[in-house]
């Protein structure tokens, strides 16, 4: 039997193609579908499960430091996806000192960077980021300055003007300080920009920065959890959302198609 939720995801993927990929025609198709319209300044993007489809590698990490560990892999998986693994391992390792800590967070980067297979863009992302300027996104990672730029140059993502990732920050998500940084690079308060993000963490450091928050559904997070953390909306991914910019206010303009 064919499932309710691929029928529908097969022919609104049809339709798309069938109004063509200009940002005009999947506009029209917005207008008469129930869309919402969201005014912003800027965009900040998670990048893991919002722009990049890393799971494959994240998994095959976290799952051999979970084995080497003796803890249950799935679990491990869950709590560490959206934080800085700096994170996941002081929760993991309690009685352990920070030296250890830091060699074991040490070794989970140097792994993730190695690991670039299957990394891809998701849907919508490169047509999104082509009708954004520049100056007004930016990439809001818990990865190392090193690992999420090698992460953006497999996916194959333009180099993004403004990047904030762990090597920036004192505070991980869910604290605000990776938002409120992210928005600053790009010149506006948090509560002017718009987060697009996958993991609650992320979602309540938006929350918490100020700004406005799209929940990107994952096979990982149910839509409870997000929603509960304080998504204001929810999309299936990056294709859900056309940007354009108002020419006479110059704010962004993000039609989203909610489901």
């Amino acid at each position: 039997m064919h499932s309710p939720v691929r029928g529908a995801a097969f022919l609104f993927g049809m339709l798309r193609w069938a109004i063509g990929t200009s940002n005009a025609g999947w506009k029209r198709c917005l207008l008469s579908s129930g869309m919402i319209r969201v005014e912003c300044r800027g965009v900040l993007f998670d990048l893991d499960g919002v722009l990049i489809d890393s799971n494959p590698a994240v998994d095959r990490v976290w799952q051999g430091w979970a084995a080497e560990h003796g803890f249950e892999a799935s679990e491990v998986i869950r709590r560490a996806h959206g934080r800085p693994s700096r994170t996941t391992v002081r929760e993991y390792l309690p009685e352990a000192p920070e030296a250890l800590v830091e060699a074991e967070h040490q070794k989970l980067v140097k792994a993730e960077v190695a690991d670039v297979g299957g990394i891809v863009p998701l849907p919508g992302v490169m047509n999104l980021l082509a009708s954004l300027p520049p100056e007004r996104w930016a990439i809001v990672t818990s990865g190392t300055y090193e690992l999420a730029t090698t992460r953006i140059r497999a996916a194959g993502l333009p180099t993004p003007k403004n990047l904030v990732t762990a090597s920036d920050i004192k505070k991980g998500k869910p604290d605000p300080e990776p938002y409120l940084k992210g928005a600053a690079l790009l010149g506006f308060a948090a509560g002017e920009c718009v987060v697009m993000e996958d993991a609650d963490p992320g979602i309540l450091a938006g929350k918490a920065a100020g700004a406005r928050v799209i929940g990107v559904r994952t096979p990982t997070v149910p839509d409870a959890e997000l929603i509960a953390a304080g998504a204001d909306w929810m999309v299936d991914n990056l294709a859900d959302v056309v940007a354009e910019q108002d020419p006479t206010t110059r704010a962004v303009v993000l039609l989203v198609r909610t489901r």
